[in-house]
């Protein structure tokens, strides 16, 4: 499966595309449109399985994560061979799909936004933890001819901790510019982190959630005013907070998906924490 994302210009696209609609048969005045699946379907077992593989082959790599404490390694081959090794990194649980706040849902004019998924896909993420108990998350995205790879590495389990604390069968998604993250029950989205708390309270409907994210980023989406000043924050998926580390190793060629567009190409990001992109 291929990771759907929405370049810098295409707002316009992303409103027309929220808006059509497949029908059968003939229409009908005042027709209801029938409400579009929170998440878009899940990857094959067969892209699961690749990218599960990919991380598994990263895990020196990831030693070497743990190893500087997230920061870019220094030494040589021997001193960074022999640290991943101390590390003794390993994957722990399974291989989850991540998915981010859709901007076509953003851009959705309805009332409702129901028509669009709320979110979509943005990486594969494993878990993996370390001889001392650390623990830190291998993101992998399918990055065309080159299949699956490596293209981030983050301190921390949230895309693998969230997911399995959900309700079985619920969509499950972040809002990653306050580092929010949800689960969408009987058309309700509901708070799984006190970032999320702070964002919907006890939880709101799939419509109310529409008009507030709407109201926090439609100025902001790729193309429009706000983006083309150059301003930090929105969509924007370069930003990185005061307290976060973003440098980069040149392992892997592929991908960086951050939010929703391509942060960098080439290399492995190196995250020893979480920036919320606000």
């Amino acid at each position: 499966m291929r990771l759907t994302r929405i370049p810098a210009g295409s707002a316009t696209t992303a409103i027309a595309a929220a808006m059509m609609v497949t029908m059968s048969g003939t229409a009908h005045a005042g027709a209801t449109v029938p409400a579009a699946p929170a998440i878009p379907a899940a990857p094959s077992p067969h892209d699961v399985a690749a990218a599960r593989d990919a991380a598994n082959g990263a895990l020196p790599t990831v030693g070497q994560f743990f190893a500087s404490g997230g920061h870019k390694p220094q030494g040589d081959a021997h001193q960074l061979a022999a640290a991943a090794a101390a590390a003794a990194p390993r994957i722990d649980g399974a291989t989850v799909p991540v998915y981010y706040l859709s901007p076509a849902f953003v851009a959705d004019p309805s009332a409702s936004g129901t028509a669009t998924p709320v979110a979509q896909l943005s990486f594969l993420a494993t878990d993996t933890i370390s001889a001392s108990g650390t623990h830190a998350s291998v993101w992998t995205a399918d990055v065309g001819s080159q299949g699956w790879k490596v293209v981030n590495i983050a301190s921390g389990s949230d895309e693998t901790t969230y997911t399995a604390q959900a309700t079985p069968g619920a969509a499950v998604f972040e809002e990653p510019q306050i580092g929010a993250w949800y689960q969408v029950v009987g058309g309700r989205v509901l708070p799984l982190n006190a970032a999320a708390r702070a964002s919907v309270g006890s939880g709101v409907t799939l419509a109310d959630y529409h008009q507030l994210v709407r109201t926090r980023y439609a100025d902001k989406m790729p193309g429009s005013a706000y983006d083309k000043a150059g301003l930090a924050g929105g969509f924007q998926p370069t930003v990185a907070s005061k307290n976060s580390s973003t440098n980069t190793a040149p392992l892997t060629a592929g991908v960086v998906l951050i939010g929703f567009g391509v942060v960098g190409a080439g290399a492995v990001s190196w995250r020893r924490s979480r920036a919320q992109r606000v």
